[in-house]
């Protein structure tokens, strides 16, 4: 094969393996999967902070349970000493007092355990709710990495197909000319050669005057077009002379 050929065949395989991915990129399953990535950074997000509140609802509700009942321990040892008979009037007025505010304090922490109970509760349920939708969203993640992947199984393997062709390709193309082409193919978005026959380029269609033909006619096989600057090979153009 020419380079010229090898050349206009590498450009063919480029723009329908450059199609291909983009087809790959614009799946359906690719958007829900980039949804469901957002969705599970900003949920684990909430995650952590509800976490935290849990933790702290956790952490008031046993303080509050201990001082209750490091308090009802300690009545029960005020009690003892009132019913052992061996403290005077004084002193069992004394503890009278004491277990009246005891039992005062006692009761404001016992108030206030329902809402500290309601409060964890909550915080346990919103924490479960929580990661029972990340994992909703992790199962509907991989069953559309599984439909993902069925559905493109054909495009990646033409792909391949195509990478296998260009590579055998690629040896018969001059270091140089690859590297025009790999720049003129970035420029241009795909369509960085072009052919020619009669007086018109493949892309660009801008008419070549009579007065170039003599300069493409003796110029190489593999020039720039002086009007777009693609790559302009001119193989065939004089075809029609004869």
């Amino acid at each position: 094969m020419k380079e010229t050929q090898a050349l206009l065949r590498i450009q063919e395989i480029d723009i329908a393996i450059m199609r291909n991915k983009r087809t790959l990129a614009n799946m359906p399953q690719v958007k829900k999967l980039q949804a469901i990535v957002a969705a599970r950074k900003q949920l684990a997000t909430q995650i952590s902070k509800i976490v935290g509140l849990r933790k702290d609802a956790d952490m008031d509700l046993e303080d509050n349970e201990r001082s209750n009942a490091r308090l009802k321990e300690i009545v029960a040892e005020v009690q003892e000493r009132y019913t052992s008979g061996e403290a005077n009037y004084r002193e069992l007025a004394d503890l009278e007092s004491q277990l009246v505010s005891l039992a005062k304090r006692i009761e404001k922490y016992e108030f206030k355990h329902k809402d500290l109970v309601q409060k964890a509760q909550k915080a346990h349920v919103a924490e479960q709710n929580a990661r029972d939708m990340d994992k909703k969203l992790m199962a509907e993640g991989e069953s559309q990495m599984e439909a993902l992947k069925r559905q493109s199984a054909d495009i990646e393997s033409e792909i391949r197909s195509l990478e296998a062709e260009r590579e055998g390709l690629v040896a018969q193309v001059s270091e140089q000319t690859l590297k025009r082409y790999g720049e003129a193919f970035k420029r241009f978005g795909g369509l960085a050669v072009e052919s020619i026959r009669g007086n018109q380029p493949s892309v660009c269609r801008v008419t070549i005057p009579p007065s170039s033909f003599g300069d493409l006619r003796r110029g190489p096989s593999i020039t720039e077009c002086p009007y777009c600057h693609r790559l302009l090979v001119t193989d065939g153009m004089f075809d029609l002379d004869s």
